[in-house]
């Protein structure tokens, strides 16, 4: 590789070979990536839920735009995308969506994202035209096999059937179709109704509940072990992870690598590469100096 470098740059190469060095150069730097996954759960697939925060439509309208730019990201990486479950706004955008990502290091990748997501822009839904700010929270769990096993009891589960709807009143079953799982001992509660069968339903349900506890067994173990060693403890599930800033500038910064991107578009356009690699880069760093 270094020696196609060397020709490159005295000019020597030709197109083809051009290709051939940026191709290989592309290959190294994925699998150097790949490198630093190296969780327990890092190599499996993921259920990634996004949730509006308060404030109405424009929560709702930036819940779908964060979901936008996950399903480009996965289409750019050949991620194969199944939707567990999507609830429509009233006016627009999303009240909450699951989804399932599955391919290689499918977890490891986009555990980065977990955190709450702000936007600041003027608002398209305001006739006044002024600055708005929106929040919506991302969590992203490994999924787990059926091999993998998981107590769960069923004196545990209240479970709630329900008529599935859609935005506007669009797609609406006339039967109780759609299911809620409340895990009573966490309140961890979980829905779905994108299958007209309530059996499908609650198998997705208990899908998305078995991951959750599953996470959630993991994250105790890390913060136990943490005390034991003294380290200082990550920020839990709510805290503001990046900024998207469409007014009065444009830029997308992440608190956690202080990474800022100026070109925005690209980044909610599923272009969030240098955030995932900002973010695997100081978590690897962080663990060498305590080794």
């Amino acid at each position: 590789m270094i020696a196609w470098q060397e020709l490159l740059a005295e000019g020597e190469g030709d197109d083809e070979a051009t290709e051939f060095a940026n191709r290989v150069s592309k290959e190294l730097e994925k699998l150097d990536l790949e490198l630093k996954l190296s969780g327990p759960d890092d190599e499996r697939n993921v259920i990634l839920s996004i949730h509006p925060g308060a404030g109405g439509t424009e929560s709702q309208d930036w819940a779908e735009m964060l979901l936008r730019m996950y399903l480009r990201w996965c289409e750019r990486n050949a991620f194969d995308v199944e939707m567990l479950d999507r609830l429509d706004g009233e006016e627009a955008g999303l009240k909450s969506a699951t989804l399932a990502v599955r391919g290689s290091y499918a977890y490891g990748y986009l555990k980065s994202e977990t955190g709450v997501h702000r936007l600041v822009r003027i608002s398209p839904y305001d006739s006044a035209s002024r600055r708005h700010t929106s929040f919506a929270s991302v969590s992203a769990f490994p999924e787990i096999d059926d091999d993998v096993e998981i107590e769960i009891d069923d004196k545990d589960l209240r479970i709630d059937t329900y008529r599935s709807s859609g935005a506007g009143g669009q797609h609406v079953n006339v039967t109780d179709s759609a299911v809620r799982i409340t895990h009573l001992p966490t309140n961890i509660v979980v829905s779905c109704q994108n299958e007209r069968s309530q059996h499908k339903n609650r198998a997705t349900a208990m899908k998305i509940l078995r991951a959750r506890l599953y996470d959630l067994e993991m994250q105790k173990r890390r913060e136990e072990q943490e005390a034991r060693e003294g380290e200082k403890m990550e920020a839990g599930w709510g805290s503001q992870i990046r900024s998207y800033v469409l007014h009065p500038y444009r830029m997308v910064k992440d608190h956690r690598t202080n990474l800022e991107v100026g070109d925005a578009d690209s980044v909610l356009d599923g272009d969030i590469a240098p955030f995932i690699e900002a973010f695997l880069r100081e978590r690897m760093g962080g663990e060498s100096s305590a080794s």
